[in-house]
């Protein structure tokens, strides 16, 4: 969930800087936008070079030794052999496990994976990716011009994060169950405005046609 939420973080930033960059001008606004991208990804790789291995993958590698000395970097653990023991007794269990990937298809693991499956499949397929990374163009093509079709994509991010900072306090004081319900109800009615919004701008006797950002309407 913390990770989940420096995501959306990241993609508000991401819009914000680049409702400030389509205002310079000499066309260095673009140049800054997709230069900007760089910055993310020398973190990433500068942090992987120094980012330690887990006890876990130690263990899993034979390097026993080296996963005693990252375990007494960790905070909060004191008794380095109880947790250490416990690391080696779970690899020695998983690798007990005969053909994991087929186990996945016995009954009683088919409600998991189903869920496992269908709940980032329905996540996708509603058309958020589009709405989120082509909100400069989707909302371009029905009228916005383009600073207000930029700060629409700022606006979309602020409810994102806020959205996903009241399920990380929620999911457990709550329960994901109303979450999903609660989020399921959102959903249907923010992306029933959307189409219709959509749809007034682009209908033509009924037949589907396509904006300016790919989407098929009807």
């Amino acid at each position: 969930m913390i990770l989940l939420n420096f995501r959306t973080v990241g993609v508000l930033v991401a819009n914000v800087l680049n409702y400030f960059f389509a205002n310079i001008k000499g066309g260095w606004g673009w140049r800054l936008s997709f230069g900007g991208a760089m910055v993310s990804a020398l973190i990433i790789t500068i942090g992987s070079l120094v980012l330690p291995d887990t006890p876990n993958s130690m263990i899993e590698r034979g390097e026993h030794e080296k996963a005693r000395q990252q375990l007494r970097k960790v905070p909060g653990v004191e008794d380095i052999d109880e947790e250490f023991n416990d690391l080696i007794a779970a690899s020695e269990e998983s690798k007990k496990v005969e053909h994991p990937w087929r186990n996945l298809l016995q009954r009683k693991y088919r409600p998991h994976l189903t869920m496992a499956i269908m709940i980032p499949f329905f996540q996708q397929f509603i058309g958020i990716i589009v709405i989120m990374f082509y909100a400069p163009v989707l909302f371009g093509s029905i009228g916005f011009k383009d600073n207000y079709a930029l700060m629409s994509s700022v606006i979309t991010g602020v409810i994102n994060v806020a959205a996903t900072v009241v399920s990380i306090y929620g999911v457990d004081k709550w329960g994901r169950r109303a979450l999903f319900l609660e989020g399921g109800a959102q959903m249907i009615i923010c992306q029933a405005v959307v189409a219709a919004a959509i749809g007034a701008k682009f209908r033509i006797d009924g037949n589907p046609v396509i904006c300016q950002c790919g989407m098929l309407l009807w």
